[in-house]
């Protein structure tokens, strides 16, 4: 489903257009994408109202977070049925050339045998080296 009324509707969040520009703008992003870059790409939304809808969605499990390698938070479109949990989270590539965030969906997290007192709500995979693209180039590290 990726029509971002029935998305909204089915978290049982309200459909207003900051909301919805903020959900299209995640769903159409190729990779996870920090506050700044969300604030870029919507110009005429103020940060603290797409804070605010993160936030929401957050709480309604529609998105997850991550931190991105250098300590910025991103967030994604969970992909899971209706909730975001353990299993829909993947790994992610920081590449430490180009600064790029890259998913890893195809790929599953180890399953690590906690304590029976431990719940994992959230995980947060992150590889960090050189991308394709960068170690292509003769200026690479």
């Amino acid at each position: 489903m990726t029509d971002p009324v029935n998305i909204l509707t089915e978290a049982g969040i309200k459909p207003t257009s900051n909301r919805l520009l903020v959900l299209r703008t995640l769903l159409d992003a190729p990779s996870p994408l920090s506050l700044i870059e969300l604030e870029t790409e919507l110009e005429t939304v103020e940060r603290s109202s797409i804070l605010r809808v993160l936030t929401l969605f957050l709480d309604r499990n529609l998105v997850h977070n991550l931190e991105d390698g250098r300590g910025i938070e991103k967030y994604e479109i969970c992909h899971g049925d209706k909730h975001c949990s353990v299993d829909d989270m993947h790994p992610h590539f920081y590449c430490e050339c180009c600064n790029k965030v890259y998913c890893f969906e195809e790929l599953n997290i180890p399953d690590l045998p906690l304590p029976a007192d431990f719940k994992v709500r959230t995980i947060n995979f992150m590889l960090k080296g050189v991308c394709p693209d960068c170690r292509k180039s003769p200026h690479t590290i």
